[in-house]
């Protein structure tokens, strides 16, 4: 029973390695998690996710269309602009972090209530 118990354990355990691979990092999960909301352009993005520099946004944005997380479409508009949009794919991350959220939220309170 102990070997099946560590068999499951480790599997897990890489299957949460290769999560963290793709979303992992201070600012994926939360480019991905203002995309689950609407599109943005790459301004819009830069603003909301606050503190993020622009050559790290642009090179999570990267990974995160290479893994098919985010869609990147060019618009034609005077000047040319690039709005981003969660893929069908990344909106099954939309639970994760609302999760995420959710629990952070309640931590922060649970810190801040012992503090004081």
């Amino acid at each position: 029973m102990k070997k099946l118990e560590h068999k499951t354990c480790s599997k897990r355990i890489l299957a949460i390695h290769d999560v963290m691979d793709i979303i992992g990092g201070k600012w994926k999960i939360s480019i991905i998690a203002c995309l689950c909301s609407r599109k943005m352009r790459y301004s819009e993005l830069l603003h909301e996710v606050n503190g993020i520099s622009g050559k790290m946004l642009s090179r999570d944005l990267k990974d995160l269309e290479m893994n098919q997380l985010i869609t990147r479409k060019v618009v034609d508009t005077q000047p040319i602009s690039v709005e981003y949009e969660i893929s069908e794919y990344g909106s099954t991350l939309k639970q994760l972090t609302d999760e995420i959220a959710n629990w952070g939220i309640e931590h922060r309170k649970r810190i801040f209530e012992t503090a004081e």
